[in-house]
């Protein structure tokens, strides 16, 4: 019997393209969206459901979960891919736009995984894998309310394998570094305030750098065959880095003392 995988955020990027490798190898897949007139491409994919999905509408998680269960029989893994990035000087981000970061990034995630859970206990098994970054646990310039939701992702991720472990269910981080997605335009937001300028300078210094190693980023592909193999590889493993660099950044930050793993990307970042 084929085995089920759900994934939100996947009308493009690192969602669509874990949608095409799981489908390829002969899983059921549920790729959910928050829009489905971006759901030509996967529809038209063998065993492939489309369905609407918005994290931060929490009727629309339940709706999707019963609909995929009701067509497939079971999911055995959900892969919580959905996010966007804000970015710019924290002094430009208004509360809404820091709670929008929340609500997709975190709370969004949270809502589905608690979703998931009832049914996973039911079956004694299921994984979890939330896709986070490698700034959960390292940071770069101008990336303070996105960085701050991927180290609650990691966090709470971390500490909630504790609790699952005794129904057979496992979490999985996955960290990608640099990506070439759309994270870099459509997925990310530039926090702006009028009036507000004083910052500029540094923006201008600093932003484009990081959208140039997007652009010198790893393949979508690349996170999704990492992704694959977490959900597949049998194994409690907690982390999984995925591309643009990132088994380096992370090691990096763990060897270095901490000043000078800053004065580098400060370096790299602000020079």
């Amino acid at each position: 019997m084929s085995k089920t995988v759900l994934i939100t955020g996947a009308s493009t990027g690192i969602g669509r393209a874990t949608a095409q490798l799981f489908q390829q190898q002969g899983w059921n897949v549920v790729a959910t969206m928050r829009d489905l007139d971006r759901s030509t491409e996967l529809a038209n994919l063998p065993n492939v459901l489309c369905l609407r999905l918005d994290v931060t509408q929490v009727e629309t998680i339940h709706t999707a979960l019963d609909v995929a269960i009701a067509k497939f029989g079971t999911i055995d893994v959900i892969v919580n891919n959905a996010g966007y990035g804000l970015t710019g000087a924290f002094e430009a981000c208004d509360l809404a736009d820091i709670r929008g970061q929340f609500e997709t990034n975190v709370f969004g995630l949270m809502e589905v995984t608690r979703a998931i859970l009832p049914h996973f206990r039911l079956r004694q098994q299921g994984i979890v894998v939330n896709v986070s970054s490698i700034g959960g646990r390292l940071t770069f310039p101008l990336y303070s309310p996105y960085h701050a939701t991927k180290w609650a992702v990691d966090g709470f991720s971390e500490s909630l394998q504790y609790e699952l472990r005794q129904f057979n269910i496992k979490v999985k981080i996955i960290e990608p570094g640099a990506i070439k997605t759309d994270f870099y335009s459509r997925s990310m937001t530039v926090a702006k305030k009028t009036g507000l300028s004083v910052y500029d300078a540094y923006i201008n210094r600093t932003l484009p750098k990081m959208d140039r190693a997007g652009t010198e980023g790893s393949p979508p592909e690349v996170t999704a065959r990492v992704i694959y193999r977490a959900a597949t590889d049998g194994s409690w493993k907690l982390r999984y880095p995925a591309g643009g660099n990132a088994t380096f950044l992370l090691g990096l930050r763990k060897l270095l003392p901490e000043a000078w793993f800053i004065g580098l990307i400060r370096r790299g970042m602000e020079s």
